[in-house]
């Protein structure tokens, strides 16, 4: 089991230190690792259920023998500032009447719905509040007058790479950042999430670059103990709120990796190898007291929920909104919460976006939960088709097989540390798929073949000690893109 558990002396300091300068800090990001995979047997990774559910306000749990649909949907083209504000709110309102009337109509089982606030929404907390309580106030009315079970979650956009170069763990963006999720929280969001940037200044000339190492050091180090400091700070708002700590997304690394690749900018093996080492960073939300389920758009969900046995919110075909990918369908096999990633609120032949998407995503949660009323077994079948259907295509959709996050889960928590940890995932990742090229599984692209070698021969060749690779590392990327103290580098 992946035990979280965090002594009484610990809470009882953190109540009485500033959070960002005691030694208590310090304590707390000596992470909980988990030794052991919640589910070891790739059988047992099905959608709809988790070993460690979660239990909502409403009565929804997640995790629990359904899956529900989770609706994000975001403001067309227009300007954010106060003037601008009633429209904004009138926007949001107008979103939600729709999406809400519709599933109320389509006798879904419960509803996630999620705000993912604007850059203008986060630097100015009210504004976001504003929104949220808008968001909130909806849901409320929609389950006193029809009975619409649902739960909020609640996203504020990580602001501090606003500034250049990033200032992570002081100045007005954290603290407005700090502060919207603390009174948000205070008012009723359910569930707390962000798409945290750290490490992010360095991983996007990894990408541009073809850089393993750079990735790794980006995602594994810098990434790492950014999540430690970022989500120790969020789980004590969350449970001085009552809330629910929920989880984090590598989206800034993996996704632009995944994204890049479908245009054909850089290789679908180096992107999926990013994508397996993502895992190791996503986790420390977990490692720190985070529960699920994890953000939709952490396509890695799938490892971090073998690894820890707690819900997770994917996407996939339903978010083609947003981004392409080639995980459409794979990406549904272990899912708890089934999203849209976002869509603005433009007009399509069948109404407004948000409404569509809220109909194709009752739709799928039908499927979904039709399968599972059919036992295991049919759960199975319809995880297997939604896998494989897509495996033999792409090594981003093979590594996101159920198979593959068990081997990629085992990996990372067989590995002492994070660096440790994300160089066995990414080598785990390439042995995967050279196995399915030579087993015939899986179609690669003869440009895309010599990468494997590469970034096998860069991974195996790193030092073992962290301290050592880090001074390498220092001495090969520009040290002008982040701050070194923001990661406890001198």
């Amino acid at each position: 089991m992946f035990l979280l558990d965090r002594l009484d002396f610990i809470w009882s300091a953190l109540k009485t230190h500033d959070m960002r300068g005691s030694s208590v800090l310090r304590i707390l990001r000596a992470s909980v690792k988990a030794k052991t995979l919640a589910i070891p047997d790739s059988r047992d990774l099905l959608f709809g259920h988790a070993p460690n559910p979660l239990a909502l306000r409403s009565g929804m749990v997640l995790g629990g023998g359904t899956v529900y649909p989770e609706l994000n949907f975001t403001l067309p083209t227009m300007e954010i500032r106060s003037e601008t504000m009633p429209a904004v709110l009138a926007q949001y309102k107008e979103m939600v009447s729709g999406a809400l009337k519709r599933a109320v109509e389509l006798e879904i089982p419960g509803l996630v719905l999620e705000f993912e606030t604007l850059p203008p929404m986060t630097e100015n907390p009210q504004w976001g509040l504003d929104v949220a309580q808008l968001l909130m106030d909806a849901l409320a009315d929609a389950e006193a007058k029809h009975g619409l079970k649902s739960t909020f979650r609640m996203t504020p956009n990580d602001v501090r790479e606003m500034e250049r170069p990033p200032l992570m763990r002081s100045g007005p963006l954290f603290d407005a950042m700090l502060e919207l999720f603390d009174r948000s929280a205070e008012a009723g969001a359910e569930l707390l999430s962000i798409e945290s940037v750290g490490g992010k200044e360095v991983h996007d000339e990894a990408l541009t670059y073809g850089s393993v190492e750079q990735s790794l050091f980006g995602l594994c180090v810098l990434g790492a103990r950014d999540m430690r400091f970022l989500w120790t700070h969020l789980v004590e708002i969350a449970d001085r709120h009552h809330a629910v700590p929920a989880g984090d997304t590598a989206c800034g690394f993996a996704n632009t990796a995944m994204v890049l690749a479908e245009q054909h900018l850089i290789p679908s093996v180096f992107a999926a190898v990013v994508r397996a080492m993502s895992a190791v960073r996503s986790l420390v939300a977990y490692e720190c007291g985070a529960r699920g389920p994890g953000k939709d758009c952490g396509y890695e969900n799938v490892i971090l929920k073998a690894i820890t046995g707690f819900p997770m919110a994917m996407e996939g075909k339903t978010a083609a909104c947003a981004h392409p990918s080639p995980v459409g369908n794979v990406a549904g096999a272990a899912c708890d919460t089934w999203s849209n990633e976002s869509v603005q609120n433009v007009k399509l032949l069948g109404g407004m976006a948000p409404t569509c998407y809220m109909e194709q995503l009752a739709y799928d949660c039908r499927l979904f939960n039709r399968a599972l009323a059919d036992g295991p077994e049919g759960a199975r079948q319809l995880r297997d088709w939604l896998s494989d259907s897509d495996a033999c295509l792409d090594p981003h959709a093979l590594i996101l097989t159920p198979e593959s996050a068990v081997a990629i889960g085992q990996a990372i928590v067989d590995a002492p540390n994070d660096y440790l940890a994300g160089r066995a995932a990414g080598l785990t990742a390439i042995r995967l798929i050279e196995e399915a090229v030579a087993s015939g599984r899986l179609k690669l692209k003869d440009r895309e073949t010599p990468w494997l070698d590469t970034m096998r021969d860069s991974l195996e060749e790193l030092p073992d000690d962290e301290s050592t690779f880090i001074a390498r590392m220092m001495s090969e990327v520009d040290v002008t893109r982040f701050r070194p103290e923001d990661y406890e580098i001198a």
